[in-house]
This record gives structure tokens, C-alpha cells and sequence, in this order.
């Protein structure tokens, strides 16, 4: 008994003539996309003395600016002040109520309890007992004014991030997320300078990176700018075919 082989629809037939005859152009587009992507340039030099993955430092004193969210607790008790959660205003502002308003923006955490500390004393007057005024501030969620920033075309989500002290330029990229015509190979990373300064930017190795190199896995310092580029975007039938 001879087996029947079905005869394809005509319609599928020409579908897949015409993917046959693109395939070469596919090839064709991949190979003049890998030709624009290395005539991006990725500025900046490597700087092995910068702090980095297994060899980072300690940030500086943090620095109150807004909208930083503060607890603020006045003693002795017989002030009868309760404890107060405020967040720093625009104008660098905190708002304690009776005591007044304080300008703590640019100050560290001490300087702003010794701030607060004698305006609260000049206002308590006898109530105190003659025991001195001491005010203590805590930062609330580790901070909400020091951010890292992830832009480019290259990433899914760029934007501003908060930074604790030990985000590296790998954390920054993997929480940014990666496009698939995204160009890690040519990222680099802005550094905040005073004015007049020279520009300091750093080269990524993001291969390197990827093989547990940390020479440039950089430790992200607040104002950091990640730059991720992008190639052409893939076109719709390598996409369909898993290539692109």
C-alpha cells in the first residue's frame, strides 16, 4: 500500500519560497549591523584606581538636601516635643511645628541636631530645667535625594535610582534591564565634576565584567550616569525567525 504525501496549500508553498529568498538579505542586514555597531564610539579611559567591586570605599558624610524624610527627637523630655517625621522642602526646609522652621539642606546629619538642637533652646526658655537641649536625626529610608541614573537607548528602563553605597555598574545595568539591540560592549559611565572641571568618564568592560573581572564593575558614587547605546533595531522577520 503506497503512502500519500499531502500537497502543501499553494499559499504556504510561497511563504516559504519567499523566507528562502530573504534568507541571504537576513545575513546580509546582520553582517552591516555588526559594521555600524563598532563605528559607535564608547568614550572615556579605564581607571584602575577607581573604587570597584572587592575594593570599595566608604561614602563621604551624607549630606541633607531635599526631599530627604527625617525622624527628629528633641530631650529632655520635660520640652514635651514628640517625636516628628518631616521631610526636607524644596527650599531646604524642615517644619518642627512650634519650634520654627529649620534650613538643614547641605548639612550633615550632626551639623543639622546641633542646628536644631539651639533653635529649640532658645525657644524652650525655663521649661528645660537647665538641662541642655540635644536633638537627634535619623535619615529614613536610607535617603530619598542620592540617586544613580541608567539612561540610553539601550536599557527597558532608564531613570533615576536610589543608591545605598554599594551599587556597582553591574546592579545598575541588570536592574535597568538590557533591549535586545542594546550595545553593553559600548557603555560607559559620567561622573559628576565641580565647574570647570575636566569631564571624568569611564570606559566599561561589560564582557569583562561578565567574566568576574572587576576592573570596571565601578562602584556607583551619587550623580553617576550610566550610558547604555543601542544598534539598529531588529526588523520584523529576523525577529520571527530568532535572530535580530
Amino acid at each position: 500500500m503506497k503512502r500519500r504525501i499531502a500537497a502543501l496549500p499553494k499559499s504556504r508553498i510561497l511563504n516559504l519560497f519567499a523566507v528562502v529568498l530573504t534568507l541571504p538579505e537576513i545575513g546580509g542586514c546582520r553582517a552591516l549591523d555588526q559594521h555600524r555597531n563598532r563605528k559607535i564610539e564608547q568614550p572615556g579611559q579605564y581607571d584602575p584606581h577607581q573604587p570597584r567591586e572587592l575594593q570599595k570605599l566608604s561614602h563621604p558624610a551624607y549630606v541633607i538636601e531635599p526631599p530627604d524624610e527625617l525622624e527628629v527627637t528633641l530631650r529632655p523630655p520635660s520640652l514635651d516635643v514628640p517625636v516628628s517625621t518631616v521631610v526636607v522642602r524644596s527650599d531646604g526646609v524642615i517644619d518642627l511645628g512650634f519650634l520654627g522652621e529649620v534650613y538643614v539642606s547641605g548639612l550633615t546629619l550632626p551639623e543639622a541636631e546641633q542646628k536644631v538642637a539651639q533653635q529649640a533652646a532658645a525657644l524652650a526658655g525655663n521649661r528645660t530645667g537647665g538641662e541642655p537641649v540635644q536633638a537627634s536625626i535619623r535619615l529614613i529610608g536610607g535617603g530619598r535625594s542620592k540617586n544613580y541614573y541608567v539612561v540610553g537607548a539601550g536599557v527597558t528602563t532608564p531613570g533615576a535610582y536610589p543608591i545605598t553605597g554599594n551599587e556597582t555598574v553591574l546592579d545598575a545595568i541588570l536592574r535597568a534591564g538590557l533591549r535586545r539591540n542594546a550595545l553593553p560592549d559600548k557603555a560607559y559611565l559620567a561622573r559628576p565634576h565641580p565647574p570647570g572641571g575636566p569631564p571624568e568618564i569611564l570606559r566599561i568592560d561589560w564582557e569583562c565584567i561578565l567574566r568576574g573581572e572587576t576592573l570596571t564593575n565601578y562602584q556607583l558614587m551619587p550623580g553617576d550616569r550610566i550610558v547604555v547605546p543601542a544598534g539598529r533595531e531588529p526588523g520584523l522577520l529576523p525577529t520571527l525567525l530568532g535572530g535580530g
